[in-house]
């Protein structure tokens, strides 16, 4: 991978099983605060996960872009990639994102990422 490429990961628990060069946020706060840093930048690819653990899903993160979408400054993101485990969680993010002219691609199940710390 390009060093220069910047990424973003928002999961609680998958990191790149690759070790790529990648800012992770492992709640939706931190997502939200990743995601501040790309308001006036490139993005190249973020990655979602539906559920943070909790009662934390990445809702907030979808609300941001959806929000610059709605006041004709979506954020510049080459691809946004769903790598959720739940179907209808993933389904929702990718219709939404869809609907305000983000490209997104369905990753559930995806071998890109895993549970690297899981026994």
């Amino acid at each position: 991978m390009d060093a220069r490429r910047s990424v973003v990961l928002v999961d609680d628990l998958r990191s790149f099983v690759d070790g790529r060069n990648a800012e992770v946020a492992r709640t939706s706060a931190a997502g939200v605060e990743l995601l501040s840093r790309y308001q006036n930048g490139r993005l190249d690819e973020l990655w979602l996960d539906h559920d943070l653990g909790g009662d934390d899903t990445i809702w907030p993160v979808v609300k941001i872009l959806e929000q610059a979408a709605f006041e004709k400054r979506p954020l510049d993101i080459g691809v946004i990639k769903v790598h959720s485990a739940n179907p209808s969680g993933a389904a929702k993010i990718v219709q939404v994102l869809r609907h305000w002219g983000y490209r997104v691609h369905v990753a559930s199940g995806s071998p890109e990422v895993g549970y690297l710390d899981a026994p």
